[in-house]
């Protein structure tokens, strides 16, 4: 089923127009387009099978079957497309890389995923090189799975073609006649059931056969393609001899984004010109003349049910699940239900994280000598390795959640929902997700975003999603909310606290809608959004994939972002322990003195001396070079000071807090009555109504989180985004922060 959303109703026969006649997109090619020769394939010591196929083919299962851990992940040259590879023993004892090819429609790409599988089989990537296509499709929709299969044969190179959802097939009534599917295509047919691990034997044993062969290509011709263009493909062939004749098609396509010199360029410009070569008509034609040969190979193979019978059972739950009343109402308690599972499931795990590390924190202050080296282990390395590995249960839970969602059909349904809001503001329907999953952690839902294809939606999404409340905001909400707000209830059950701890949520929401729709006009990327998606089958979630898609995002954040956090941790413990000249040590002196005088206030005395000791250091004279700044935000140089710790992570701000106000655990004195008596050099308190309204919009809206700009530079691939991201929600967040002091104050 695929839906298309727009001011005009399109058909179908648009729809895979689109897909098959894009306009001519220029991605980023490698240096040299190197075509090896059946020699230099033989010389190599390890195989390269590439996986491809349609989206929603089953092909990430069928990836994970057949690797099932031994799987790397990292990125394609050049852009943010996940890269995975992973080991695959063949039946005769050889090992072979196993490579996950984005999935696409057809050899026409127009996103950046498909551009990266466009490439290698085109074999115009300098790092991979395919020697055998492993390609799925999907047998409860052969129709459309044949074009790309069909596509991929024409370029003679050696295919194996993965028959999968056969089981689907089956439930729809759909029968196939797989050898005779086999000999009309001219290259192995092999069914798989990739959940059940069926088949799989089978599919190994083809590819081996091939591999033994030395990788083979079909000698059929799916469409005779010289008809397409004769004089232009002989001439081509001309100039690169080892290509076929569709090869030589799509050189002549897409020759201005082969990386050739000038003079190559120019010839293949002017065999355009003197045989007047038409690319859209060509496409046009080719795709015809393949969906002619199509129609017969089904009629010859497949049977299929009736179209008049009664509805699918996908079609009726559709019927409820997209209504345009009560779908939306549906989709508002899916994504309630996903926010408070993320807090509920990934609250146990983190506490037990932060114990973890706290008991290994006192034991390492216990048991290690007082040094300047013993402190950089336990509050610099110890402690930024805590603020990394505290996020990875968010991590997980939340990508688990959202492959079972994926996996089960429905996020298609969200991403068809939302699209109509989303595109108002410059997003689209992909970026819900991302937006959702940011009231969990920034940090993952900047992730997801990556199966966004439009470049600028992709950008926005990652640019506005800091905005939404995540839950290190929480301890400074409530600190901050207890401080000013009455526990008030109205009407017996609404919670004034909750209300504007709602608010506080509304506004992030609502002020990331404004900036992308005020980022848009700045944003010049050209390239057209078509939100054309394919709504998939209803089905169980594989639980083997959640799980490996789980482990596969934590080992990503840990190595990746784990690195920038660890220096900025680093860094950060630096600021806060050493102090310009030898202020530390008058520091250390006074209090020397005082413990001698008073050694019955030893405690205090030390929790003091660890206040004043920051207060002298470069993070304090920092936070007090700053106060002329936020002072008019109602803010006192401590307040500064938590600002400036708390960009580890914002949830920093309540210890810095409680170190600077010198709040001992078994003092009877609890935090949030210390900070009511917090007074000002002129007796005034500290946290007023104004002061505390204007904190919690700044940390709604500032970017006070290393880790969220650690992986806006790791997804963008450059410092520049992050950078333009901080100083434009550090500005928001003043600037509104500003209004609200002073409209209570």
């Amino acid at each position: 089923m695929i839906s298309y959303k727009s001011k005009r109703t399109k058909s179908l026969l648009v729809i895979v127009y689109k897909y098959s006649f894009p306009e001519r997109v220029t991605p980023s090619y490698p240096s040299q387009l190197h075509l090896p020769t059946a020699n230099e394939q033989l010389k190599k010591a390890a195989l390269h099978i590439a996986l491809v196929g349609n989206p929603n083919s089953g092909k990430t299962s069928l990836f994970n079957a057949l690797t099932g851990l031994n799987q790397k992940v990292g990125n394609f040259p050049g852009v943010t497309v996940d890269k995975k590879t992973g080991s695959l023993e063949l039946e005769d004892g050889s090992k072979v890389e196993l490579i996950d090819l984005p999935g696409t429609y057809s050899l026409y790409p127009r996103r950046a995923d498909e551009w990266v599988s466009y490439k290698v089989l085109m074999n115009a990537d300098e790092e991979i090189k395919a020697d055998i296509i492993l390609l799925v499709a999907d047998a409860s929709n052969l129709k459309r799975n044949l074009l790309f299969c069909s596509q991929i044969i024409d370029l003679k190179v050696p295919v194996v073609v993965a028959l999968t959802m056969n089981d689907l097939a089956a439930k729809k009534g759909i029968k196939i006649d797989i050898p005779g599917l086999q000999e009309d295509l001219g290259v192995p047919v092999i069914s798989v059931n990739a959940r059940k691990n069926k088949g799989l034997l089978h599919l190994n044993k083809a590819l081996t056969q091939i591999a033994t062969k030395n990788n083979e290509a079909s000698l059929t011709d799916f469409i005779d393609n010289k008809k397409l263009a004769p004089a232009s493909i002989e001439s081509i062939q001309k100039i690169f001899p080892q290509l076929s004749d569709y090869a030589a098609i799509h050189h002549l396509i897409s020759h201005e984004s082969f990386p050739f010199d000038e003079a190559t360029q120019h010839k293949i410009e002017q065999i355009e010109i003197d045989n007047k070569f038409n690319p859209t008509k060509t496409q046009a034609e080719e795709i015809l003349q393949r969906y002619q040969h199509i129609k017969q190979i089904m009629k010859k193979n497949v049977i299929e049910p009736d179209p008049q019978e009664k509805k699918r059972f996908t079609d009726r739950l559709d019927d409820i699940l997209l209504h345009r009343k009560w779908g939306y109402l549906i989709l508002l308690s899916v994504l309630f239900l996903l926010f408070q599972s993320i807090f509920w499931l990934a609250r146990f795990p983190m506490d037990g994280i932060e114990w973890s590390f706290k008991q290994l924190g006192n034991y390492l202050s216990s048991n290690l000598p007082e040094t300047w080296w013993s402190n950089l282990i336990t509050n610099g390395f110890v402690a930024g390795l805590s603020g990394i590995l505290v996020f990875i249960p968010q991590i997980m839970i939340l990508f688990g959640l959202i492959t079972i969602l994926e996996d089960s059909g429905y996020m298609a349904r969200i991403s068809f929902l939302s699209d109509k809001l989303m595109r108002k503001v410059g997003l689209n329907g992909k970026s819900v997700m991302p937006m959702i999953s940011g009231f969990a952690c920034a940090v993952p839902a900047i992730m997801s975003a990556r199966n966004i294809e439009n470049k600028k939606e992709r950008l926005l999404t990652i640019l506005v999603t800091p905005l939404m409340s995540c839950s290190a905001r929480l301890p400074v909400y409530t600190i901050l909310i207890s401080l000013v707000i009455d526990n008030k209830y109205y009407f017996g059950f609404l919670s004034l606290q909750g209300l504007v701890m709602m608010g506080l949520y509304l506004l992030g929401l609502v002020m990331a809608l404004i900036v992308s729709y005020v980022l848009k006009g700045f944003i010049k990327l050209k390239e057209k959004s078509f939100f054309i998606l394919e709504l998939p089958i209803y089905r169980a979630p594989r639980w083997k994939n959640v799980g490996i898609t789980m482990i596969e995002k934590a080992k990503i954040f840990v190595v990746d972002a784990g690195k920038i956090i660890m220096i900025i941790s680093l860094l950060l413990w630096f600021l806060s322990s050493f102090g310009p000249g030898n202020r530390m040590k008058k520091v250390e002196e006074k209090y020397a003195i005082l413990l001698q005088q008073q050694p019955q206030q030893q405690h205090s005395l030390r929790r003091n001396l660890s206040a004043e000791k920051l207060q002298n250091s470069y993070a304090g004279l920092l936070g007090q070079a700053i106060e002329p700044v936020i002072r008019p935000l109602g803010y006192d140089w401590k307040i500064g000071i938590a600002i400036i710790t708390s960009f580890a992570a914002r949830e920093v701000f309540v210890g810095t807090m409680a170190t600077l106000y010198s709040v001992e655990e078994n003092d009877n004195t609890s935090l949030r009555e210390k900070l009511q008596a917090a007074k000002n050099q002129d007796g005034s308190k500290v946290y007023t109504l104004a002061a505390a309204l204007s904190l919690m919009v700044f940390y709604v809206l500032a970017m006070q989180c290393m880790s969220t700009l650690a992986v806006v530079k790791r997804e963008t691939k450059t410092w520049k985004w992050p950078v333009i991201q901080f100083i434009y929600m550090t500005g928001l967040a003043y600037v509104m922060s500003l209004i609200v002091y002073w409209i209570f104050k």
